[in-house]
Order: structure tokens, then sequence, then C-alpha cells
């Protein structure tokens, strides 16, 4: 596939460093990179919630009403 994009000066140096290393043509460096990017282990943690006791205990069958509580009456 055919495209036209535009590189950062970081990546453009590294496709520019692995062309002259490997003697790869500027696709194939593009797309090794990509790979490479590809295989790497996703780093995220997990989410984990955590939640503090209020005090309360809060009916949330009305929702008005525990807004009313948790924000005050005013913050309609």
């Amino acid at each position: 596939m055919r495209t036209t994009v535009e590189l950062d000066a970081d990546t453009a140096a590294a496709i520019a460093e692995l062309r002259r290393t490997k003697r790869l043509g500027m696709s194939e460096a593009v797309n090794e990179l990509i790979r490479r990017g590809l295989l790497l282990p996703d780093e995220r943690r997990p989410f984990r919630q955590t939640t503090v006791a209020l005090g309360l205990r809060l009916d949330v069958s009305n929702i008005g009403e525990t807004l009313d509580v948790l924000e005050g009456p005013t913050t309609r």
C-alpha cells in the first residue's frame, strides 16, 4: 500500500539508522520498525478501583435525593 506520512525527527533518525546499518530500503525499514513496536508487551497496569468508607448509607432508588445528599441541593 502506498501512502504519505510525516515523520518526526526522532523516528526519521531511527529509520535512517536502520537503513544504514541493515542496508534496507525506506519501506523495509519502516515496516521493520512498525513490526518491532507491535511485538512489544503492553506495559499498562490493570485498573484497580479504590474505595473509601464515607460513613454514609445511601438509598439509590431515588437518584435525585442521593445527589442532594452527596452534592447538596443547590448544585442542580
